[in-house]
């Protein structure tokens, strides 16, 4: 889709604490190829104690580019602080950790010659993936996400529009409403509250954005309980969503789907955990009893030894649908590495850690325990 009218759209960008990426941020937003006179650009500093604020002030000397400074609320209310400035008909949000590419929004608004689309997410990829192993890991989510959300888009079932760059009609705001605690994930119960009302969420998956991820273990253990916990509440908050055939395939299709998987996966991760176990108290009994005797020259392969259990074949295809997912969303947002490291990475490591905050999220939402931001 090719624009023959440029929107007028304004650009959000609410940050605590973010010295260190703000002027990437912003930089990325004035590199847009998009008219500079139809692009309003407002920074939030939501009361930051390091040096953010007079880094995005910096920028004031570009004319479509205003500085904001308010006490420290969370990013709902710095979002909320900025909505109330806005002048414009369109309008988004970029976390000030995340970076658009040049085509981002010239690839997304043509989404919007469609009257009833009221709100257009993009592809998210990660930044700097080879940094880390951690990245790498969440470079392959990242790809698996591209899918799921176009898909989710095509069902007319999406139901978080993210922080880096989704764009929505100011109408949605005026009829619905401006944005809530939701318990960290306001992306999150914004885009059920719009699904609730009927107005239609849609994918631009050539729109790319890409955002920082966490780079240790424990910054993405904080990151995922946050998001995982606030899946679980929002779904609590808007149950009367799943199965009710109002809401179409959201309803009956991918909102049952996303909450019964998240009990499937920590039921199948805890499985093979206690069956791995098993097998270590076996061999360690066994040493115990008769010795250690490695016998190399003997071993072989044989089908005969290969684990038909139903809970080894269902794991081996949903890592096979995995990986086809996988290739399917690097080919939809136009990925085109060949790395394969972060595969095997995320093969071995992923089923390892992610149980850890699945647990914690489940525990915090059981017993009603609040999850920080960070």
């Amino acid at each position: 889709m090719i624009l023959s009218d440029f929107p007028a759209v304004t650009v959000l960008v609410p940050c605590f604490n973010e010295e260190s990426t703000i002027s990437s941020t912003i930089e990325s937003l004035l590199s847009l190829n998009y008219p500079k006179d139809k692009l309003e650009i407002l920074i939030i500093d939501d009361g930051s104690t390091d040096q953010t604020l007079s880094v995005a002030k910096k920028f004031e000397i570009e004319s479509n580019v205003r500085v904001y400074h308010k006490e420290n609320g969370g990013k709902f209310t710095a979002l909320n602080f900025g909505l109330d400035l806005t002048r414009t008909e369109f309008v988004g949000c970029l976390d000030a950790d995340s970076f658009v590419h040049p085509d981002a929004l010239k690839n997304l608004m043509p989404y919007f010659t469609d009257p009833k689309t009221m709100a257009v997410t993009p592809s998210l990829k990660i930044y700097n993936p080879n940094s880390s192993v951690i990245r790498m890991i969440q470079n392959v989510e990242y790809n698996l996400g591209i899918f799921v959300r176009k898909i989710s888009s095509l069902l007319n079932a999406i139901y978080v529009t993210p922080g880096p760059f989704s764009i929505f009609r100011m109408q949605v705001y005026r009829d619905l409403g401006r944005y809530h605690h939701a318990h960290n994930t306001e992306d999150m119960e914004m885009a059920l509250r719009m699904q609730s009302h009927h107005y239609r969420i849609v994918n631009a998956h050539k729109a790319v954005v890409y955002t920082v991820g966490p780079k240790t273990l424990p910054k993405l253990y904080k990151q995922r309980v946050r998001w995982t916990h606030g899946f679980l509440e929002n779904i609590k908050d808007y149950r009367h969503l799943i199965l009710n055939p109002k809401y179409g395939n959201l309803g009956l299709l991918i909102l049952p789907l996303a909450f019964v998987s998240f009990f499937a996966t920590l039921y199948l991760v805890l499985v093979s955990y206690y069956g791995l176990v098993r097998i270590i108290i076996k061999d360690v009994i066994q040493i115990q009893t008769v010795g250690f005797h490695p016998a190399w020259q003997s071993l072989h392969f044989s089908w005969f030894f290969v684990n038909t259990a139903t809970l080894s074949i269902i794991n081996v295809l949903i890592a096979f649908l995995t990986l086809i997912i996988i290739f399917a969303g690097k080919r939809l947002a136009g990925v085109k590495d060949r790395r394969v490291m972060d595969l095997v990475y995320s093969f071995f490591l992923y089923s390892f850690i992610a149980p850890l905050w699945l647990t914690k999220a489940f525990y915090n939402s059981l017993f009603s325990r609040r999850t920080p931001w960070r």
